[in-house]
């Protein structure tokens, strides 16, 4: 007897092969029977676990944002200090960019090919993005005390990483992470009111 229900694993599978497919080529250029095949599941499998493909786009952002925040988090708490911990996020960039799958930011990527289209993948980068932005305020709020000056930093120091994804995706390079970093480290002085050499 048929049943609607997709194991976990078929589905998790399901996911990783789109998002492959998804980050390499593009959502648009990738058809659910491309999947299918790549996924080695029957088409009525793959829309048992995914009955459209914006649903299987909003799990693949799903993983990717748990991915990011894995990343992110884990290069911020290996650091020690407050100050250290602002730019260990472009330490972490460094190392993501360095990756020979690095194709940019998935959630900018889907948003460029369909935020104009779907309502739905538009509002699942927003929310990343500003999730990225609520992070990077928490830790500003450790470095600078007036929560105003913090909040400006926290925008300044999202836009730097924000910036160096396009730019390394498109220059194919780790450069813009080194240089961000050091941009960081300039605002985050100049708004402790420190000089470093």
């Amino acid at each position: 007897m048929a049943t609607s229900t997709v194991e976990p694993g078929v589905r998790a599978h399901i996911v990783d092969v789109a998002d492959q497919l998804f980050y390499a080529r593009g959502i648009q250029s990738v058809g659910m029977d491309e999947i299918r095949t790549g996924a080695g599941v029957s088409l009525k499998k793959l829309y048992a676990a995914f009955p459209g493909k914006e649903q299987l786009i909003a799990a693949v952002l799903s993983g990717r944002h748990d991915l990011w925040e894995r990343g992110v988090h884990g290069a911020v708490e290996a650091a020690t200090t407050p100050r250290d911990k602002l730019l260990a996020v472009y330490d972490f960039l460094e190392s993501w960019f360095g990756d020979d799958t690095f194709r940019g930011c998935g959630f900018i990527n889907a948003f460029g090919e369909l935020g104009a289209t779907s309502p739905a993948v538009a509002e699942i980068a927003r929310e990343h993005k500003d999730s990225f932005q609520r992070f990077v305020q928490e830790l500003t709020a450790e470095v600078v005390t007036d929560p105003e000056r913090a909040e400006e930093l926290a925008a300044q120091l999202a836009l730097l990483a924000e910036g160096a994804q396009t730019t390394a995706a498109i220059a194919g390079t780790t450069a813009p992470a080194a240089h961000a970093r050091r941009a960081a480290s300039t605002l985050i002085d100049a708004a402790t009111g420190l000089s470093r050499a």
